[in-house]
């Protein structure tokens, strides 16, 4: 495929405050550690703290690949076993368990962690980099994972769910996969993934080990480590800060007194904390830890908790503490020895309003990198552009704004009619003038007949627009293909459209040129045109 780079700012698909953050504003570098590239890692691996508990980690992930039902690749078992060392360290993604991986943009997030581990390692050759999957298992919004979209249709998973999602059982989904693998096709590859996908959910008794199977079979050949941190053992290291987030509010006091600071920047808060941010997690239940009349209650529950109680459920039980948004961050970097995450627009804007609760707590603070984003095109696209006298950052514009120019750009006549009302609006002038001199109160009537004028006039601006697009049809249906088989429902391809039928098209070459054309630190948007 060819690989075409242009600037994040020209997709006009991502938010001011990110344009800024990837622009290095100084007035948003209070609020991260280092920038997103080879010296920002370098000074936060010089500072980096020694990781406690590596074997923990490491024993955790040995035990959790041992569910998917054979042995673990080399390439995976080496990078667990590469945790070991303190000259090692994590570059992390996260996600939620969306049915058959969800959108494009969480294959674009694992490549990209991939592809970060590979080249710090180039960089920094006496070191280890191991890129890590987050599983979101303990996120409780079913409803935002048990669906997705393919060629435009999309698959759901009908199911009753309650609690954490890793947890769910997969019994029931099979009428989904049915429907996603009749819009697969029939090929080789679609032979493959449909297989893979139905080995991944009917083979595996939870949402968690299904994801983890297909992930795994995906990205086992580069190392890709997949953790589920709902783990008793993971969460003691965590139950410290757990015990006094809860009891003192920190978290809440700390980020919200960000979000004001970022507010003053002109930084919108994606995320807003709560008094306390965690829940209370058991098989079935997912719900709210809060503070009422002197007592730790469980929402919509007969469960609570004296401070004392609470203090010694976290420490004989800290796997039914799930933080929430604004803590799972914190978690994550207190278990790995991370040194980048790697997320989404909204993500990294969110993580922002955290570096003042890390401080707080004396947790480093990661590298905050966008994941690459992409566009896949099979219309020979240059070319079509070419043809449309289009260049490659036009396609992001608005269709009817860019259709309105094309025709602009293309008409032989004048289809703006500002000329001609200045010379309207002098002659009015003058009959306003000879209204007063007659009678003072017709200048108001005069000046009705002018803004009924004006209005007609720009009423048939519309109606020239009009008529000269239907002179330029053909080229105007082309402009509409193009947008419609780019953006579907309006918006990048990488935010709806899933990867089933890209890879029924390219088999393992898909994820293999996403490899070779993916630039983390180069911070471009690409475009990949067959």
């Amino acid at each position: 495929m060819k690989a075409t780079y242009i600037d994040y700012s020209e997709t006009r698909s991502f938010s001011e405050g990110l344009i800024r953050y990837l622009a290095n504003d100084p007035e948003l570098a209070p609020f991260s550690s280092e920038r997103a590239d080879i010296q920002g890692f370098r000074n936060l691996i010089n500072r980096k703290k020694t990781l406690a508990g590596r074997d923990i980690l490491v024993g955790v992930l040995n035990e959790q690949y041992s569910r998917i039902g054979h042995p673990a690749h080399s390439s995976v078992q080496q990078n667990i076993e590469l945790l070991l060392n303190d000259n090692t360290y994590t570059v992390c993604t996260g996600h939620q368990l969306n049915i058959f991986t969800g959108p494009l943009y969480f294959i674009f997030k694992i490549v990209t962690a991939i592809n970060l581990a590979k080249e710090l390692k180039s960089n920094f050759p006496d070191k280890n980099f191991v890129p890590v999957y987050w599983m979101a298992t303990e996120d409780h919004d079913f409803a935002e994972i048990n669906h997705t979209y393919i060629s435009g249709k999309k698959i759901s998973w009908e199911h009753e769910a309650a609690g954490a999602t890793g947890r769910l059982q997969t019994a029931g989904i099979e009428k989904a996969i049915k429907e996603y693998q009749a819009v697969l096709g029939i090929s080789e590859n679609a032979e493959y993934l449909s297989n893979l996908i139905r080995k991944a959910y009917t083979e595996h008794k939870n949402l968690a080990d299904a994801s983890r199977y297909l992930v795994n079979t995906l990205f086992e050949n580069y190392g890709l480590l997949i953790l589920d941190a709902d783990d008793s053992r993971l969460k003691k290291q965590f139950s410290s800060i757990i015990a006094d987030d809860i009891i003192q509010q920190n978290s809440f006091k700390n980020i919200t007194e960000a979000n004001n600071k970022l507010a003053e920047k002109g930084i919108e808060a994606q995320v807003n904390p709560r008094e306390i941010n965690f829940f209370y997690l058991l098989d079935g239940l997912r719900e709210r830890i809060v503070f009422e009349n002197e007592k730790y209650s469980i929402l919509n529950s007969e469960i609570s908790f004296s401070e004392e109680s609470l203090k010694q459920e976290i420490n004989e039980h800290p796997e039914r503490f799930s933080p929430n948004v604004v803590m799972r961050p914190l978690y994550q970097e207190v278990i790995l020895p991370n040194l980048a995450y790697i997320g989404g627009g909204a993500e990294v804007i969110y993580w922002l309003q955290l570096k003042q609760n890390f401080d707080h707590y004396g947790v480093d603070f990661p590298v905050l990198l966008l994941r690459n984003s992409a566009m896949f095109s099979s219309l020979n696209l240059e070319n079509k552009l070419n043809r449309l006298d289009l260049g490659m950052k036009d396609i992001f514009k608005n269709v009817e704004e860019l259709k309105k120019e094309w025709v602009l750009n293309h008409t032989e006549h004048s289809l703006n009619l500002h000329d001609e009302w200045q010379e309207l609006s002098s002659i009015f002038e003058k009959i306003k003038l000879r209204t007063y001199k007659i009678d003072p109160s017709l200048s108001p009537s005069s000046e009705a007949v002018k803004a009924r004028l004006y209005r007609a006039i720009k009423n048939l601006e519309v109606k020239l627009m009009k008529a000269e697009k239907r002179n330029f049809s053909d080229a105007l249906s082309q402009i509409d293909l193009v947008k419609t088989k780019l953006f579907p429902k309006g918006g990048l391809q990488e935010r709806s459209e899933n990867f089933g039928l890209f890879y029924v098209k390219h088999g393992k070459n898909f994820i293999q040129t996403l490899i070779e054309n993916f630039k983390p630190l180069d911070l471009k948007f690409t475009i990949l045109e067959e």
